[in-house]
């Protein structure tokens, strides 16, 4: 059983709402779609959105690493050497995490398929359900406000609040005001995207403990290198801090444990490059008893599905941010893990349980 073809091709969907945060403001969703074909008929799909702002990857750069890097490389190796295949794609490129991580989302997908478990079962098979939160974009207080309430209508019990774009009055007046909206049962977590200093971080997030907005946990408050910085919110807060793009890798997130500068990890295979990187860095976290949740980028139910798989196949993982389909305006994905509202369910198929992907007209761009 060893990789005959990779195929890769481009994809576009415009988004139901402008999806905003400290970093951009998203309209519509492109990615680059992974096919590989194995020589006995398997074939395994993946995704890789580009996401400047964080991982640094363009649709180009992620086109050109598969087609021109990983391509010679990959073509003959056999699937049942899995280890040996992730170790030529982390060593045969620095950074570029997208492009891995399509490519190992897409040969985990055969392996999978090759043994006839869906892929949670062969990480774990801890849960085979999960509940995601919703997206809250960073916009006016009324209009976070008024989203807030029609999320919590539409059946999600657990909201991620964007800030970090403005002065912190604004963004306490924006918790403040969906508070108002949605009461005090919903689950509110924020999510800053570095947004913060430190001094605004400690202040904004204690402020908002005095007034018993009732925040679960406050994501990535201060810029990705500043480790000293987010470990000193950590210890001048209650709220539980979490580290996003702090951890790309199992390094990063060694650094982050050792010095106890978070109480949580967001995990995302964008950023680790994949599966295989996003196991080490769960289980370095749980040594360490420190929980993780797994997000995404703005994706199809491709990549949300892998990475599904992977939040489901582990007890340490708590936390689940996964909204992303449910923003687009168009699902190009024939099988993959199903949404009741707020509740994904996967797919007893084996692999990612995807059984084809429709086409998108002219959008689509053969390479």
């Amino acid at each position: 059983m060893r990789v005959q073809n990779i195929e890769t091709h481009h994809i576009k969907i415009p988004l139901k709402k402008p999806f905003k945060t400290a970093l951009r403001t998203v309209t519509v969703a492109e990615s680059v779609y992974v096919k590989v074909t194995l020589d006995n008929g398997i074939i395994g799909y993946g995704e890789a959105p580009p996401t400047h702002v964080i991982t640094g990857d363009s649709l180009h750069s992620i086109d050109y690493a598969i087609n021109q890097i990983y391509q010679p490389l990959l073509i003959g190796k056999s699937i049942d050497q899995l280890e040996e295949i992730m170790q030529i794609i982390q060593q045969a490129m620095i950074r570029n995490t997208s492009a891995k991580a399509a490519l190992d989302i897409a040969l985990y997908d055969c392996f999978a398929q090759q043994t006839g478990l869906p892929l949670y079962k062969l990480l774990g098979g801890y849960r085979d359900r999960l509940e995601t939160d919703y997206t809250v974009s960073v916009n006016e207080p009324r209009e976070m406000a008024d989203d807030a309430q029609q999320y919590i209508k539409d059946g999600f019990n657990l909201l991620k609040i964007k800030v970090g774009k403005d002065e912190i009055a604004k963004d306490i007046e924006r918790i403040k005001a969906i508070r108002d909206n949605v009461g005090d049962q919903p689950t509110i977590r924020l999510d800053a995207n570095q947004g913060w200093s430190v001094k605004e971080a400690i202040f904004a997030i204690r402020k908002m403990e005095d007034l018993n907005l009732n925040i679960e946990l406050v994501e990535q408050p201060v810029k990705y290198h500043d480790l000293e910085g987010l470990k000193q919110v950590t210890e001048h807060t209650e709220t539980p801090i979490m580290a996003d793009e702090a951890v790309f890798t199992s390094i990063d997130a060694r650094r982050v444990l050792e010095m106890r500068g978070a109480d949580l990890i967001n995990i995302k295979l964008m950023k680790a490059g994949g599966i295989h990187e996003a196991l080490k860095i769960n289980r370095l976290a749980e040594a360490y008893g420190v929980p993780c949740m797994v997000g995404s980028m703005i994706e199809t139910k491709l990549g949300i599905s892998a990475a599904a798989h992977f939040a489901a196949s582990q007890p340490n993982i708590t936390r689940f941010d996964f909204d992303a389909p449910l923003m687009l305006n168009d699902d190009l994905i024939n099988g993959g893990v199903t949404y009741d509202r707020n509740h994904i369910y996967l797919s007893a198929h084996p692999g990612l349980g995807i059984h084809s992907i429709h086409q998108q007209s002219s959008e689509r761009e053969e390479r």
